[in-house]
């Protein structure tokens, strides 16, 4: 079976196919290192519907095409030709591949990911939130959105702030990759497996029960740096104030004072809606978590950061982008509070459709 295909290769960007009691999912975009399109994730929605109420299909397997990862995130150069025609393509995009995630995080048969390689931003979404997720020595995820001028989505601020003391916060501002051993600790994942099993493990998942066969391949993981770091990281980022987490980071001098810069360097607004964001979180269901990550979105469409952060990493490609406010002081706390306000009748309504269901 085969979803949404390219207009540019005809080949399809997303494989679906039965193998035993095993559905398998797998994105097809290798050499964009499987980033998401619209196409893909509405392929997925309806195939995995499907799936769900398939007696034949006993559990579900999402890998990515390629040796380079299971997904980098979402088509960011889809939404900066969006975002250049005024378009509404993105948030449409959006809402479908939210639809997505809450069904992942809900799915009543065994959801394994194989987080190898890069999982990024959206590829997150499609993996974090499913019930047996793993991850491998090549395993580098992350959630860099503040980069390009934009805020964790796909429900990832939900999933860093329930992460150790202010590690989820640290993993969200400063955007960096993290081992899977890393990913482990912040839990996004459940089970380390050497990347040299994950084949066989994916044969024994077609007649196994899915607990069963990955406690067979788990093994022990490296120790994680971010556990490591914890206790500079719960003290510098207790405070719900960016430009103060920065003096603190600074106070503390060595690595902490290299991650202030980093923090500096990425979008100012994008830092402080961040932040703000994983305390507004707190508490929230993943739907109603999505839905204030879907206002948040539509706002940084419609500001300037997020094209111009696409635009210097990915399209120009100069690393040198021209933040609007340039620093976290002229961020104003009104200016951080419009980002959260109603949408009206724009507003995603994910909690609703759930309590529907």
């Amino acid at each position: 079976m085969a979803g949404k295909y390219s207009e540019e290769s005809g080949a399809a960007e997303v494989l679906f196919e039965r193998r035993g009691r095993l559905g398998v999912v797998t994105l097809n975009r290798p050499k964009a290192v499987n980033a998401l399109t619209a196409g893909m994730a509405s392929a997925m929605l309806e195939q995995l519907t499907l799936w769900a109420d398939d007696d034949a299909v006993a559990a579900v397997l999402v890998r990515g095409a390629g040796d380079r990862g299971l997904c980098a995130g979402g088509d960011i150069v889809a939404i900066y030709r969006d975002m250049l025609d005024d378009g509404d393509a993105t948030a449409d995009f959006w809402a479908e591949e939210y639809k997505l995630n809450s069904l992942i995080s809900g799915y009543l048969k065994p959801y394994v990911a194989f987080m190898d390689g890069l999982v990024l931003g959206g590829g997150v979404g499609i993996s974090a939130h499913g019930s047996v997720r793993i991850v491998t020595e090549r395993t580098r995820m992350g959630m860099p959105e503040t980069t390009i001028g934009f805020v964790p989505d796909v429900g990832g601020t939900l999933l860093l702030s329930r992460s150790p003391g202010e590690s989820g916060t640290h993993a969200a501002l400063t955007g960096a990759h993290l081992s899977g051993a890393d990913a482990l600790f912040l839990g996004l994942a459940d089970h380390f497996v050497p990347s040299a099993k994950l084949e066989e493990l994916a044969q024994a998942l077609e007649s196994e029960a899915a607990d069963a066969a990955v406690a067979r391949f788990a093994g022990e993981a490296p120790p994680s740096v971010l556990a490591a770091q914890q206790e500079w990281i719960d003290a510098c980022y207790s405070s719900d104030d960016a430009e103060e987490i920065v003096r603190r980071l600074r106070t503390v001098g060595g690595e902490a004072s290299d991650v202030a810069d980093t923090i500096e360097a990425k979008s100012p607004t994008a830092v402080k809606v961040a932040l703000e964001s994983l305390r507004r979180v707190r508490g929230l269901s993943l739907e109603e978590a999505l839905e204030q990550e879907y206002r948040v979105g539509l706002r940084f469409l419609a500001g300037p950061d997020f094209r111009e952060g696409i635009r210097a990493q990915v399209v120009d490609k100069d690393r040198n982008p021209h933040w609007q406010p340039a620093t976290l002081a002229e961020v104003r706390r009104d200016d951080v509070e419009s980002y959260f306000a109603p949408l009206g009748d724009r507003e995603l309504m994910l909690s609703k459709e759930r309590d529907n269901v």
